[in-house]
């Protein structure tokens, strides 16, 4: 066998190559590559290939060589060299068991220069109708390809090859808009953290602002918009927190929990209850704790999650109707209690509560529904969980976590 190929013709492409897409496509397919080594072994051809082919291309995509043709993925062939540009024009099979006894390719200058003696190539197209190129197997001895049984494998194999490579296309295709869909989120998610991080200037100076009116002589009008100003101040602290708390979540793997030992979850949770309660001074909140041992756990990250239990209460409870917080440790579990009287939630709704961006119908004002995902994320960080309970009028969250946990 010649080397002509190799030295004359093909053209050995470095780096990308402008068929790279289809190139890769076959190349790293299982497929692709069994059905070329079914070929050799059912015809004992020693070489077989895929090649895309147009009009003035002939690139290799994908080879199987056992007689060192030398041709490799992305390597070349002049058109004009090679029998598939007859397929490619007329979409028939080219066949011959041996070029010096074939009638319609004795002589053949292209088997004749390349050494050729048994040849096949079968058209390959997807399932549009459109050309990709062929699927082709030659050898430099006689071999008996034009048997009926091999043409008939020759072109079943065409016809999946062909479908395959649309169904890897989509394939591709759909990662891309998964990967661009990712960039996208991230993007969102940083500016989210930017945002949040930046809104933190504007509120603290309005909060300073609220201070100062507090020293101030007050008319009785202003003493009334007074606490309703807290009141929203109070609920964008929240969504900042939230936000930044998704946020870093999202960006960082999760949320994260720094446990200590005998943390002071007590003064947290009171905190959290006597802001609230100046936020929301028509809304009466009782708060009963009852933590008779040490509490290993990451007591800001648990205030936070009250704190967002309790907004929750204020927005979706009767309005006036009072709030109950309780704490308690037994049977070896912390457990926090959020109970507010109204309507109980929706079953259909139950299921997505703690999901993040979900909002109940009877919520009272804005929010980004990110509250309760919040609070169930930091009681899962502490290998706890959140359960609801509704009974006569009354909605119980159950903020619980084991008494012994590690350090997330």
């Amino acid at each position: 066998m010649h080397n002509a190929i190799t030295q004359d013709h093909a053209a050995f492409l470095r780096g990308e190559h402008d068929f790279q897409a289809d190139i890769g496509i076959l190349a790293n397919s299982d497929l692709v590559g069994t059905i070329l080594e079914t070929v050799m072994l059912a015809t004992n051809m020693r070489f077989a290939a895929v090649a895309r082919v147009t009009s003035d291309r002939w690139v290799a995509c994908r080879t199987v060589d056992e007689v060192n043709f030398g041709l490799a993925e992305g390597d070349e062939i002049e058109i004009e060299s090679t029998f598939c540009q007859s397929v490619r024009e007329t979409s028939n099979k080219v066949l011959f068991n041996d070029a010096a006894t074939d009638e319609l390719y004795r002589g053949h200058p292209i088997a004749a220069q390349f050494g050729i003696v048994s040849y096949a190539s079968i058209p390959i197209h997807r399932s549009d109708g459109s050309f990709f190129g062929t699927l082709c197997a030659i050898d430099t001895e006689p071999r008996d390809v034009k048997q009926p049984r091999a043409v008939s494998m020759l072109e079943m194999f065409a016809n999946i090859i062909g479908r395959s490579l649309e169904t890897e296309e989509r394939l591709e295709t759909q990662e891309r808009v998964v990967q661009q869909e990712r960039e996208l989120t991230r993007i969102q998610e940083e500016f989210v953290a930017v945002l949040g991080h930046d809104l933190r200037n504007p509120v603290a100076a309005l909060d300073a602002g609220f201070r100062h009116l507090d020293k101030e002589p007050l008319t009785d009008k202003a003493l009334k918009l007074l606490p309703l100003m807290r009141s929203s101040l109070r609920r964008m602290n929240d969504l900042i927190d939230n936000m930044m708390l998704h946020a870093k979540a999202r960006l960082g793997g999760g949320i994260r929990i720094s446990a200590t030992p005998d943390a002071p979850l007590a003064s947290a949770v009171t905190q959290i209850v006597e802001e609230i309660r100046a936020a929301f001074p028509e809304q009466e909140i009782s708060l009963e704790l009852s933590f008779d041992q040490p509490v290993s756990c990451d007591a800001p990250r648990i205030a936070q999650a009250i704190s967002n239990l309790l907004s929750n209460a204020v927005r979706h409870g009767t309005p006036g109707a009072p709030i109950q917080v309780e704490g308690l440790i037994g049977e070896g579990e912390l457990e926090i209690r959020v109970r507010n009287q109204g309507k109980a939630i929706p079953e259909n709704l139950r299921q997505g509560l703690f999901h993040p961006f979900e909002r109940g119908d009877q919520a009272l004002g804005e929010g980004l529904g990110l509250g309760l995902f919040i609070a169930s994320s930091i009681a899962i960080a502490h290998n706890g969980e959140i359960d609801v309970e509704c009974d006569s009028g009354i909605t119980t969250f159950i903020f619980r976590i084991p008494m012994l946990i590690s350090a997330a």
